[in-house]
């Protein structure tokens, strides 16, 4: 019997055992991923970092396709049934996949009801690809969803996440659940889970800073193409630049306007067991005790809060922010016990100035107060107020000034001497005459958003847990 010869080092390893079903399946479809991926760049090349930054892997138990951010999970046996049917689902459902990572949807959905909020990211992910123009990602504009996009437009503006999903608030479950069988592509199972309200921030991990960066890259091209060509994938671009834009929660923006100071407060965490334990030794026994009155607290300690009160800013998104305002300024670890707050509401003229210094004048101003003004917008007046009430030694260390407003008005030409931020709400604003010597916030609109909404949203989950959805009842219904 010949010797065989043996194999060079670097020769790849090759089992002789034959193929079971299941990795056959799991090559097969990680094969036509990549014929996938390689078809969606050759007609989005600008999409070519974010369609290499998911690596496929296979996992039977996912429903579809399916991402945790990092890696693309795929179920190998559905992969196959339905490339073989339908090779455009598996080319949409790919790209919808990247859309979600380079939106950042997995981890903006914050109080929200989970399954509302994915829905929301289906349809805005959904109203892109329809928007590219490509036949190898084109489908028939269905009446369902030429009507979720003219409804979301002229409630929001955008066809984006967020105006969907409060645009979704709005409607019955049985128009939600028909949504639900329309618009869902991939599975979120993956997602983070949502943090309960109460919960402190979490820092972002390391995959969604890498889709931050990789969705600013991704702007700056799409701005440039459409600079050069004159026109270009209109939806792509406005989406990426709504999930582009910095959102803070307003409790951590206040922390910026914090100043460190001791204040009268026992602090049993800097108590010294030195004099303690030298009592003990000394006397016998009777220790040293001698607690601490003062403790360092970094706190908000004088603050100009101006209110756009101007008829193009809404009341409800007004009392909405004084609600979230008054529930902070009330926090005991948000501002000292004797604090120095202006209250200011302002269109194009002063309307009304509330001096708040301690608990009770906020409990007094909140229980009577009441909208002044609707004119037009003008932020120069309010500012100029400021500026005397600092002259005025009224304000002796101002840490700066908070404008809620929409954005349309007039700005002044020359920075105050004092920091001014302009808070904007979710994508309900007007950035275009912004100055550059401004701060621009726009706060996470989840944190305002009216009690009972959740219990309301969750009804979508009740109902699409009371049937069971056949697996390919999707596939079937995205390709009519």
């Amino acid at each position: 019997m010949p010797l065989q010869k043996p194999l060079p080092p670097d020769a790849p390893f090759v089992s002789r055992r034959a193929e079971t079903q299941e990795q056959w399946a799991a090559r097969m479809a990680g094969e036509a991923l990549a014929v996938t991926r390689s078809s969606l760049y050759l007609d989005f090349r600008f999409l070519g970092l974010a369609l290499n930054a998911l690596a496929p892997a296979p996992d039977p138990r996912c429903r579809g396709l399916a991402t945790d951010g990092e890696t693309l999970f795929f179920a190998p046996a559905w992969l196959v049934r339905t490339w073989q049917a339908n090779e455009k689902f598996i080319a949409r459902a790919y790209l919808h996949a990247v859309f979600h990572c380079v939106f950042r949807h997995l981890w903006l959905c914050g109080p929200r009801d989970p399954v509302l909020w994915g829905l929301a990211c289906d349809i805005a992910v959904e109203n892109v690809i329809d928007g590219l123009g490509k036949k190898s990602v084109q489908r028939p504009l269905t009446y369902v969803r030429r009507r979720a996009y003219e409804g979301i437009a002229a409630a929001g503006g955008v066809v984006a996440a967020a105006p969907a999903y409060r645009w979704l608030l709005g409607q019955s479950t049985g128009v939600q659940k028909q949504l639900w069988r329309e618009f869902t592509v991939d599975d979120h199972c993956l997602w983070p889970k949502p943090q309960r309200p109460d919960a402190p921030a979490a820092p972002l991990p390391q995959a969604a800073k890498t889709w931050e960066k990789l969705g600013r890259q991704l702007q700056t091209e799409l701005e440039a193409r459409d600079k050069e060509a004159g026109s270009g994938p209109a939806a792509l671009t406005e989406t990426v630049r709504a999930a582009n834009r910095s959102r803070i929660g307003y409790r951590e923006f206040l922390r910026r306007f914090c100043v460190l100071r001791e204040e009268v407060h026992l602090d049993p965490d800097t108590f010294d067991l030195n004099f303690y334990t030298y009592g003990l030794s000394l006397y016998g026994n009777l220790p040293l005790v001698e607690p601490n009155e003062t403790r360092e607290a970094k706190k908000v300690e004088e603050l100009a809060l101006i209110i756009d009160t101007s008829y193009s800013t809404s009341g409800e998104l007004v009392r909405a922010f004084l609600t979230e305002t008054y529930t902070l300024l009330k926090a005991q670890d948000s501002f000292f016990r004797r604090m120095n707050l202006h209250l200011i509401q302002a269109d194009d003229r002063v309307q009304a100035d509330l001096c708040i210094q301690s608990e009770d004048d906020l409990v007094r101003a909140m229980n009577a107060f009441t909208l002044a003004g609707g004119g037009g917008t003008d932020f120069r007046p309010a500012l100029r107020y400021v500026q005397t009430l600092c002259e005025q030694k009224v304000f002796r260390n101002l840490r700066g000034v908070l404008y809620f407003t929409d954005g349309l008005g007039v700005y002044p030409k020359k920075r105050p001497p004092f920091d001014t931020a302009f808070l904007f709400l979710g994508g309900r604003f007007d950035d275009a005459d912004v100055p550059p010597w401004a701060i621009k916030v726009v706060l996470d609109e989840s944190e305002f958003a009216p009690p009972g909404q959740t219990a309301r949203a969750s009804a979508l989950a009740e109902a699409l847990a009371g049937g069971d959805e056949p697996e390919d009842a999707l596939r079937e219904l995205n390709n009519t």
